[in-house]
């Protein structure tokens, strides 16, 4: 965790590092084992270290494969939350690899893609074609471009110069999924215009944790209503909506509001596993739309 050439090379934030070292030197001082003082070295080295604002951190896929991202190791930073990884974008990501056909060969739309760790994780595990995602606070679009570039991935229309190109991940090893045709869209759910509606053309609509603000709820559904009407092919997309409920009534709103425009829902079975490590196991669930 701390002294792993990952983590080395892309370090968590120092106030982990520290209590992660802590714990496992009185761990190691519990038991009759000879004193490491590798150990004590590396958390003086880190008690020197400054808090930065900004911190690395990696998730291990089910597949092998490792997601880096970079965050703020604040919750609000600039303005937005979108700029650390939530728990129903890992919630949305387990169910994804469970269920990868959902993806596979398709052209996929992230609505609040957030700093990119849905979908980079479906990129590295579910073979979309064209995976497009999309935010509209100029912070957090920054930062889910560095974060996809720094997962291996070229953005078009880069891509048509790296098209020969072997994708590497962070830890430096060649990957072995099909590319897909990454995008990057400013995308503001309430002045979106018909050439962006028509441009995009998704198979597959996600979204993770964009359910928390009353106030979001009608421009989402407004949204969503509108990309099922400029259809080319006039064949509704699939849509996944994931969100942690922390307050009931926003939950209830969300599905009152769906039936008020006539989406219809229903509730995903639970996944049998969770992959990635949560300080509280999340009351996350995931929402089919029928639009």
């Amino acid at each position: 965790t701390v002294l792993h050439p990952l983590c080395v090379k892309y370090p968590p934030s120092a106030k982990y590092r520290r209590c992660f070292l802590t714990e496992l030197i009185k761990k190691h001082e519990s038991t009759t084992a000879e004193r490491l003082d590798e150990l004590y070295e590396t958390l003086a080295d880190i008690l020197k270290e400054e808090e930065s604002t900004r911190c690395y951190k990696n998730y291990l896929l089910p597949t092998g494969e490792c997601v880096t991202l970079s965050e703020s190791v604040a919750i609000i930073s600039g303005g937005t939350t979108g700029l650390v990884t939530w728990d129903a974008a890992l919630h949305l990501a387990e169910w994804a690899t469970e269920n990868f056909a959902v993806f596979s060969n398709r052209t996929v739309l992230e609505l609040g893609s957030g700093i990119g760790f849905t979908g980079i994780a479906i990129c590295k595990t579910c073979n979309p074609k064209t995976y497009v995602f999309s935010d509209y606070h100029h912070c957090v679009l920054k930062q889910l471009t560095e974060n996809i570039r720094l997962n291996g991935f070229v953005l078009e229309p880069e891509a048509a110069q790296h098209i020969q190109t072997e994708s590497q991940g962070p830890e430096g090893e060649a990957t072995n999924y099909q590319k897909p045709k990454l995008i990057v869209a400013e995308l503001d759910w309430g002045s979106v215009t018909e050439k962006q509606l028509l441009d995009l053309q998704p198979d597959v609509i996600i979204a993770a944790d964009v359910v928390y603000d009353p106030e979001i709820i009608s421009a989402l559904t407004a949204m969503l209503q509108k990309l099922s009407t400029f259809r080319a092919d006039r064949k509704p997309p699939e849509v996944y909506i994931a969100f942690t409920i922390r307050n009931t009534d926003t939950y209830h709103l969300f599905q009152a509001e769906l039936d008020k425009v006539g989406i219809g829902w229903q509730i995903i079975p639970a996944h049998s596993n969770s992959s990635f490590p949560y300080d509280v196991q999340p009351n996350a669930t995931i929402l089919q739309l029928f639009i």
